[in-house]
């Protein structure tokens, strides 16, 4: 099930790789969801006041949308860091999907703790990889989700 969190996460990423807005569309196919479903979950987000979707042109996040962006994707590589660098989780990336929904602010800061997050956390995650670049794996040995 994808959660307000993803959404957010998602629309952030596009926008950052393409530097505007991010189509609908677009964020459907991310999520693998119908384009129904992505506006639908859109217009509860801009109704919350995290994002602004302008038709033809996309969605945008608001500063707030943004903030919890960002805190969505930190929580995503805490969850892939400990995956990998802890428990050697070889398909990581399906089980940090299926973990992201769930895992709650305070289980984060405690796999925080265990997996020493660098700095640079959440600008070290790379979308073209759909993985965070601190992890002690080769990026090519699963190929991304889209």
């Amino acid at each position: 099930m994808n959660t307000a969190d993803q959404y957010l996460k998602t629309i952030y990423l596009i926008q950052q790789q393409d530097n505007s807005p991010a189509a609908t569309g677009r964020v459907a196919d991310r999520l693998d969801v119908s384009p129904a479903s992505a506006n639908e979950m859109i217009g509860k987000l801009e109704a919350r006041g995290l994002a602004e979707h302008e038709k033809y042109k996309g969605v945008s996040l608001t500063d707030e949308g943004i903030v919890r962006a960002r805190d969505a994707l930190q929580t995503y590589c805490i969850i892939e860091r400990f995956l990998v660098n802890v428990l050697g989780v070889e398909e990581f990336r399906a089980e940090a999907r299926e973990l992201e929904s769930v895992i709650d602010g305070t289980v984060a800061e405690r796999l925080d703790t265990i997996i020493d997050r660098k700095p640079e956390c959440p600008d070290c995650f790379d979308p073209e990889q759909d993985a965070c670049a601190c992890l002690d794996v080769a990026l090519v040995d699963e190929p991304p989700a889209d």
